[in-house]
């Protein structure tokens, strides 16, 4: 009778021998990972560079991102954007306590942990819808010109003023194009609350405001050598009345809010920008909540009990750290810099 001989090589990843120690399922999960790094790299890398093109029309992030729920009217930059962080990052922290519980086959601090990591993901996705909401609506409004500028109102002070504050309201009917009526049988977006007349009638009567445009200045302080866009301390040019007045006849659209045509913070790619990668971001971690979820159920019904491992809990906790830090790298280069 012959000896049956088992090589070494029919032994990897069927019971026996893994490469640098790890399963088939983490190093899967391992090579998705570096896929989507790249993916991510790719999409800030091309934001950097717009970001360098258009420095001196860029929008200043703290004066677009700074609302916070149930503090409406307060300037509070960056607080909100801050806190979603700090949540985020919470569950990353309640994953890992997750895992280890799973290396000591704790299965209720597991459940336990996982429930805290769902539920802080649940927070930060709704956190990101609400701040969509505000980007998307707007607060203040803007005057887009025949070159595609925008334009904002600012009293003598600086401060923005809204367009309800001071627009006027004229006697005429502004009609929606329909898709049936319109050219090439396209539909006209939505009315804005102001047509061009009524701002630039409202501004005309109020002499104490003034318009301030999408460029930039810097204090006369800089360093030389150091790039605008490193400063801190980026104002928007202010004009005078008469500037003020002689830009406004270049006046095409009334903007509120953003959108994937034109927005009233600024240069158009930044709102493209924000939609696609904080968007991509928001769908990875929506996955992320999702896949925990069901990971959470099993971890209740004993599946890895039964098993005598919680690797499962170690794969996906992988994958939800990934998307923890890819959020630092979007809030540090987005938000900050």
């Amino acid at each position: 009778m012959g000896a049956t001989v088992t090589t070494t090589e029919e032994k990897i990843w069927n019971g026996g021998n893994e490469p640098m120690g790890a399963s088939y399922g983490k190093m899967m999960m391992w090579f998705f990972i570096l896929s989507d790094a790249l993916t991510f790299t790719g999409f800030l890398a091309a934001y950097g560079f717009s970001r360098f093109k258009f420095a001196d029309s860029w929008p200043i992030a703290d004066e677009v991102f700074n609302h916070f729920p149930f503090l409406h009217g307060q300037d509070l930059p960056m607080l909100y954007v801050a806190l979603m962080t700090f949540i985020l990052i919470f569950s990353s922290v309640t994953m890992v306590l997750a895992v280890d519980a799973g290396h000591h086959m704790k299965k209720s601090r597991v459940a336990f942990y996982m429930f805290l990591t769902v539920l802080g993901g649940l927070v930060f996705v709704g956190s990101q819808a609400w701040e969509w909401k505000n980007f998307i609506k707007g607060e203040y409004g803007a005057i887009e010109t025949k070159g595609g500028s925008i334009i904002q109102f600012v009293d003598q002070d600086g401060k923005r003023i809204k367009l309800e504050e001071f627009a006027k309201t004229l006697p005429k009917d502004r009609v929606q194009h329909e898709r049936k009526n319109g050219i090439w049988f396209t539909k006209e977006a939505s009315l804005p609350d102001y047509s061009v007349a009524e701002v630039v009638e409202g501004f005309k009567a109020n002499p104490n405001i003034y318009v301030r445009t999408q460029e930039a200045y810097f204090d006369k302080n800089d360093k030389k050598g150091v790039h605008p866009t490193l400063n801190k301390e980026k104002h928007k040019t202010i004009l005078t009345r008469e500037e003020s007045l002689a830009r406004l006849n270049d006046a095409v659209h009334v903007v509120q809010g953003a959108n994937l045509v034109r927005n009233e913070y600024g240069s158009k790619q930044f709102a493209n920008f924000f939609f696609f990668i904080t968007g991509f971001h928001g769908f990875h971690v929506f996955s992320g909540v999702v896949i925990n979820f069901i990971i959470f159920l099993n971890v209740i019904l004993g599946t890895y009990e039964k098993r005598r491992s919680y690797e499962m809990v170690e794969k996906v906790g992988l994958y939800w750290h990934f998307v923890d830090l890819v959020w630092v790298f979007v809030f540090t280069f987005f938000y900050l810099v």
